[in-house]
């Protein structure tokens, strides 16, 4: 099956298309051999794999919510576009339109973290000035993650960027170990991308659908053993894995992606072996 939008019981599901970088598969698969890796998700000539960094919005009980904020516009140094791969900008805005919305309609945004990819979008370019893309939505954030976002040590200075947070925080609420945003719809501290990472579960008409966000960035990250280089925590990402991808498997879960640029969506069998999916539509 190929889409961009796909209902779920009550909750209607739209991919936005929020960019694409080509990042390092090294990197990406931390390490794993690259004879592994690159058979599942090839590189280019430049051991780059295609990174897509797309929002999911969600309309369910009369609200418009976001999972992520996309690349964002007008963000990225020529040097930042370089190191990052930045192939594609952000056309959240223009994806919105195409389903008779504005920034302004949304209510919820959701962020498993902050790092710059997730979060640049949040914050626009305005009269040379940073603002608040969706002024009027509350945007929720783990707390450790808010906490980090502000003050950021010297490894992780380089994702969490001050421009990104100040023109948000009075919308920002934070929350601990879990948070039910709207019936079905939960969030959960797992940490080991960054320390306060987060998961979406969701759960309607009978169906169980789990965004693993950067713990199972793409379909070829479901191995537990399989984290990235960019992972601050790794064992902490192995455990997390082994809890919500095997959990899931076996409950008939769903898994949706943020990043993947060949799938949506997978359902995954014991083996690791994709028995559905939701290809890209191009």
């Amino acid at each position: 099956m190929t889409a961009n939008e796909w209902q779920v019981g009550e909750l209607q599901l739209t991919w936005l298309r929020g960019g694409l970088t080509q990042l390092d598969g090294g990197a990406m698969f931390g390490v794993v051999p690259k004879p592994l890796w690159s058979k599942r998700y090839p590189p280019n000539e430049s051991n780059q794999i295609p990174l897509r960094a797309d929002p999911i919005l969600i309309q369910a009980y009369g609200k418009r919510i976001l999972i992520e904020s996309g690349m964002g516009n007008d963000r990225l140094t020529e040097k930042q576009k370089r190191n990052f791969g930045l192939v594609e900008e952000s056309q959240v805005k223009e994806s919105l339109a195409a389903k008779g919305l504005t920034p302004a309609d949304i209510d919820i945004i959701i962020m498993t973290h902050m790092h710059y990819d997730h979060a640049n979008g949040l914050v626009s370019v305005q009269d040379g000035q940073h603002v608040s893309t969706f002024p009027n939505a509350v945007i929720y954030v783990q707390e450790q993650e808010w906490a980090e976002m502000r003050e950021p040590n010297i490894r992780s200075r380089n994702t969490y960027w001050e421009e990104n947070w100040r023109p948000i925080e009075a919308q920002v609420q934070t929350y601990g170990d879990t948070l039910e945003v709207v019936p079905g719809i939960s969030l959960h501290h797992t940490g080991g991308h960054s320390q306060g990472h987060a998961i979406v579960r969701m759960e309607s008409g009978g169906q169980l659908l789990l965004h693993l966000a950067d713990i199972m960035p793409t379909h070829t990250h479901h191995n537990p053993l399989w984290v990235m280089a960019y992972d601050d925590y790794p064992m902490t990402s192995i455990f997390a894995k082994e809890e919500w991808i095997l959990g899931g498997i076996q409950q008939g879960a769903w898994f949706t992606f943020y990043h993947d640029a060949v799938y949506r969506a997978v359902k995954l069998n014991e083996k690791g072996e994709i028995i559905e999916h939701i290809k890209i539509e191009a």
